[in-house]
C-alpha cells in the first residue's frame, strides 16, 4: 500500500481559494501526475484543495472524490475559557474585547519546550491544551475514519502497526492540508501529532509519500520515502512557497 499527501496550492485562505501563485504550483504538479501514479484520489471539500486537485484530475481525465474528514484539522481553543494558556497563544486576536478562537496547535517555542507533555506519544492527549480544547476529540474522529479507509483496503490497525488481512500495492492520494497530514503521518508512526506540527513544513503542492513496509507476515508498518518533495516547482522554476512557515531570523518581519 502507498499514500500520497499533496497539500494544496498557495493559499488564498481569506477566500478558501488559490493564489495566482497557487494556480501556477497546481499546474505544474499536475505536469507531474501520471508520473506520480495517483492511484484513487481524495480531497478535501476545502476550495484551495479542491483546486489543486482539479489540475491533476484534468490532467488525467479523472475525479478524486471528496472526503469531508480531510479537511484542515479544525480543532480549536477559548482562550477566554482558559486565560492560563496565553502563554502558549501570546499572538492571540482579540474581536469586541474577546479572544477568537485559535488554532491549537499554533504555540511558540517557549511554550512546547517547557511542556514535554506537548511532545510525548502518549501524554500528549492530556495536555493542558487538549483538556481545554476538542483537539482529542477531533483527533480520533478523523484518525478512525483514515483507518476505516485503510481497513476497506486490507490493512487493519493493530496496535501501532497493521494486520495485512489482503495484501494491496494500491496508491491511495490525498490533496489536502498541511495540520490534517502532520496528523495522519503522527498517527500512523506512533508520535504526537504536535511534534509533526512543529517540526514539518510542508510547502504548497509537496508531495509526501509513504509506504508500507511488511518484514514480518501479516504485520506492515508505513515508512516515508518522500517528505514534502517540490522538484516538480524546481523544474518548473517556480519559488517555493513560505506558506505554513515562519522567518528564519527574527529581523525578517514579512513572517512573524
Amino acid at each position: 500500500m502507498r499514500l500520497l499527501f499533496i497539500r494544496h496550492g498557495d493559499p488564498d485562505y481569506v477566500h478558501d481559494t488559490l493564489t495566482e501563485k497557487g494556480h501556477r504550483e497546481a499546474a505544474l504538479l499536475a505536469e507531474r501526475a501520471a508520473d506520480l501514479n495517483l492511484g484513487k484520489c481524495y480531497v478535501s471539500p476545502l476550495g484551495r484543495a479542491q483546486a489543486t486537485a482539479g489540475y491533476s484530475m484534468k490532467k488525467l481525465g479523472s475525479t478524486a472524490g471528496t472526503l469531508e474528514w480531510l479537511k484542515e484539522f479544525p480543532a480549536r481553543i477559548d482562550l477566554n475559557k482558559a486565560p492560563e494558556l496565553l502563554e502558549a497563544f501570546p499572538n492571540a486576536k482579540m474581536k469586541s474585547g474577546r479572544y477568537v478562537p485559535n488554532i491549537v496547535w499554533d504555540i511558540v517555542p517557549s511554550y512546547w519546550a517547557e511542556h514535554s507533555e506537548c511532545m510525548d506519544p502518549v501524554r500528549w492527549r492530556e495536555c493542558d491544551i487538549c483538556r481545554n480544547s476538542d483537539t482529542v476529540e477531533i483527533y480520533d474522529y478523523v484518525t478512525g475514519k483514515f483507518d476505516r479507509l485503510l481497513a476497506e483496503h486490507g490493512y487493519i490497525r493493530s496496535g501501532r502497526c497493521y494486520h495485512v488481512e489482503k495484501e494491496s500495492k494500491e496508491t491511495l492520494t490525498f490533496f489536502c492540508h498541511f495540520g490534517i497530514t502532520c496528523v495522519f503521518l503522527a498517527y500512523l508512526w506512533g508520535v504526537s501529532p504536535f511534534l509533526l506540527w512543529h517540526s514539518f513544513a510542508l510547502a504548497p503542492t509537496s508531495v509526501t509519500e509513504v509506504v508500507t513496509e511488511e518484514r514480518q507476515q501479516g504485520t506492515a508498518c508505513f515508512r516515508g520515502l518522500k517528505i514534502g518533495d517540490v522538484s516538480h516547482l524546481v523544474i518548473g522554476e517556480e519559488p517555493v512557497s513560505t506558506a505554513a512557515r515562519f522567518c528564519e531570523v527574527y529581523s525578517d518581519k514579512e513572517r512573524h
